[in-house]
């Protein structure tokens, strides 16, 4: 039911603000999944979107602008265009974005995506077939642009939409003015199941549900999910603020290292930019047409440049035809068929075998009919007669034709393949009875584990994965993997443990296999709201004691049942001799003596980073003192370091004029800038005396590539 504030407009659950008028509907903000919001009411989904002044929120690397859903919605079950109020800059910038989920790539070049270029078998002709799927010619048949004239209003019969100074919107409704604020937030929706006490243990193969269902159903999360292979996760189509939801899952980020883009539609590569910006960089596995669909997309909607964008993770290029070994599985890649390009896959694993559609129209009387127009070539057509109806597991999509499979379908099937298959991208009322065929099942606790054999050397590998893991250890050579093999041991621990005590002498170095510690103690002067600090799997803890011969400097306690990895003392030395490590250690703690650590943890740029992220940021930081009046950085000259604000306040200036006031815990500089070895944009000088941690050009640069999403964080224009 709709409910409107006191303030003329109703809040939506998922974000954006919603305004009864006479012509209908508006609704300011479309934060991904709001159609689910609106399609209940009374009349409908709304027609008109005012963009909000930001519409994507590098924070959590969200669009507040995702209209893909709603055009679909208003064109397809309501026959209608969306109407769409912006600036003419933000038309362009949406242009781009609707361009590639609505329509395709401009330019589509397979050959080189192909072992063997056109002659391979199910090479397609992608243009004919994205023809073939699209109800309207061009995106003028779905969408209209309506942008602020020089009054900054738009009219909609007797409705007019006004552009604030202030940014807000002012609706003018006959009697009825509603102020509606101009800048829209969104609230994290999504069923999380039950959460597991226990951090997740990753197996050494297993499927998990992050959603079963799609974009329009209100009652379920969208598809995809994660594939374990060998302890480690690899996402396919991650769901919106499925990263969010993983967290509250009690699944470590760090366990996933991979993710899977098959095709650039909103309910499908929403969550992977997400998954971009959480900690580590990550691979991403995608044909180079999918891969610049993404960049193009993305890159309009953070007006990020491409280039840039790609920086931030690392790209794997799909190539048809050929192998690709992904956490010691073998995948194989192939095109399927749909609206815009989408890649489908198998994958072979020990005695295991898994096919997944992606979306797929995979209907034999409709590929027949596609093959006799000349749309689909012979070998195209061969190919999907061909479907690998014999692998162990099958994901299949399902959903209305002719854009998806027809459920039907699957259910006529001999039922000895049925009993294979597991359908998504469907909701759960439509899902046909007394068939064989299982819908996919969301959670944690319903990840699927399918009976292997388990590999050769697995506890090896096991203990040589976690070593990979640990920064410390990166760039040893293989014969410190062996070495590492023969001195590690394993420890379990039961929550509540007492792992280390304060005060005692160091004996052991810990690294987390799995679980979570958390430290107590560690404000030597007694001070209050140093923030807790905690670790979890793949991080390490207990060699400053051991390197710097000091006694521990805090207590260690099992927040959960934990497996850790120790290495006795003297042979952690010898095992780290010729490293850095002693000389970042004592400068580590030299700087956690200012209270380092609070200052990151309550920074509205650093709050939110994992305590390894703000332990290796503490690690390139160097605290000094400037008077008030010093200038940080002049405008057009280059960078020599960037600075944290510990105590004190510096302001930005352009051309004279003030910008920004900065305060504790904000960054000073500009990333991108210095990332380019660009001069500065502006001037920053201190206004008082004031404390800073300085940071280097080049350890910042290194830092950022590493973890993006503070990169991200980071990237503030002044204006």
């Amino acid at each position: 039911m709709l409910k409107e504030t006191y303030k003329g407009y109703t809040e939506l659950p998922r974000g954006g603000y919603l305004i009864d008028t006479t012509e209908g509907y508006l609704q300011i903000g479309s934060p991904p999944e709001t159609i689910k919001d609106t399609m209940g009411f009374e009349k409908k989904s709304p027609l008109v979107f005012i963009l909000p002044n930001k519409f994507f929120h590098v924070e959590k690397g969200i669009s507040t602008a995702e209209l893909e859903f709603p055009i679909y919605y208003n064109f397809f079950l309501r026959q209608k265009k969306t109407f769409i109020v912006c600036t003419e800059e933000q038309r362009k910038q949406l242009i781009t974005v609707l361009k590639e989920s609505l329509m395709g790539p401009e330019n589509i070049n397979l050959k080189s995506e192909f072992l063997n270029g056109e002659e391979s078998f199910g090479f397609p002709d992608m243009k004919a077939e994205m023809a073939y799927f699209r109800g309207y010619k061009g995106l003028e048949d779905v969408v209209d642009f309506k942008v602020f004239d020089s009054e900054n209003s738009v009219h909609f019969g007797d409705v007019a939409i006004i552009k604030l100074e202030s940014g807000d919107f002012l609706i003018e409704d006959g009697d009825r003015k509603i102020e509606v604020p101009g800048e829209v937030g969104f609230n994290i929706k999504y069923d999380i199941g039950e959460r597991p006490t226990e951090p997740f243990q990753a197996p050494i193969i297993g499927i998990t549900c992050l959603g079963p269902s799609h974009g329009f159903d209100p009652e379920d999360n969208t598809s995809g999910f994660i594939i374990w292979l060998n302890h480690q996760g690899i996402m396919v189509d991650p769901p919106v603020n499925s990263t969010e939801w993983l967290r509250q899952s009690n699944v470590n980020p760090k366990l996933i290292n991979h993710v899977i883009l098959t095709h650039c539609h909103a309910d499908h590569d929403a969550g992977t930019f997400q998954k971009i910006l959480e900690e580590n960089k990550i691979t991403i596995h995608a044909t180079e047409t999918v891969m610049d669909s993404f960049l193009r997309k993305y890159s309009a909607l953070t007006k990020i440049p491409k280039k840039e964008l790609q920086e931030l993770f690392h790209f794997q290029p799909i190539i048809i035809g050929k192998a690709t070994m992904i956490n010691g599985g073998e995948f194989n890649f192939h095109y399927a068929l749909h609206s815009i390009p989408s890649v489908g896959f198998e994958f072979f694993f020990q005695d295991q075998s898994f096919m997944y559609t992606s979306d797929h129209l995979n209907e034999p009387e409709i590929h027949d009919k596609m093959y006799a127009q000349g749309i689909l070539p012979e070998s195209r057509w061969k190919f999907f007669k061909e479907f690998p109806w014999d692998r162990r597991i099958i994901y299949h999509e399902a959903g209305i034709p002719p854009l998806h499979t027809r459920v039907s379908y699957l259910a006529s099937l001999p039922e000895s393949i049925q009993e294979k298959i597991t359908v998504y991208h469907i909701a759960r009322k439509d899902m046909p009875t007394g068939t064989k065929l299982k819908l996919a099942r969301f959670g944690i606790e319903n990840t699927l584990y399918p009976e292997i054999t388990p590999p050769k050397h697995i506890e090896a590998y096991n203990l040589l994965d976690v070593m990979t893991q640990i920064d410390i250890f990166h760039g040893f050579p293989i014969e410190k993997a062996k070495e590492f093999l023969l001195i590690v041991n394993e420890e379990r621990y039961k929550r509540g443990d007492h792992i280390i005590r304060k005060g005692t002498p160091g004996d052991k170095f810990y690294i987390i296999a799995s679980g979570n510690v958390k430290f107590e103690g560690l404000n030597q002067d007694g001070s209050e709201g140093v923030p807790v600090k905690r670790y979890g799997t793949y991080e390490y803890f207990g060699e400053a004691s051991l390197v710097l011969d000091l006694p521990r400097a805090a207590d260690v306690y099992a927040e959960t049942d934990v497996l850790a990895l120790t290495i006795e003392k003297n042979k952690f030395l010898q095992f780290i001799r010729n490293s850095d490590l002693k000389n970042n250690l004592t400068r580590l703690n030299e700087i956690r003596d200012s209270n380092s650590w609070k200052a990151l943890a309550e920074s509205r740029h650093f709050r939110g980073l994992t305590s390894h992220q703000i332990t290796q940021l503490e690690l390139i930081m160097t605290l000094h003192k400037v008077n008030a009046g010093s200038v940080l950085v002049k405008e057009k000259e280059f960078y020599g370091d960037a600075y944290i604000i510990r105590n004190g306040k510096v302001n930005v200036y352009q051309n004279g004029n003030l910008l920004a006031e900065l305060t504790d815990g904000d960054f000073v500089g500009e990333i991108y800038n210095i990332s380019k070895n660009f001069v500065s944009n502006y001037t920053f000088r201190a206004e008082v005396d004031t404390e800073l941690y300085s940071i280097q050009q080049n350890d910042l640069i290194d830092y950022v590539k590493k973890n993006p999403g503070v990169y991200m964080r980071m990237n503030t224009v002044y204006s």
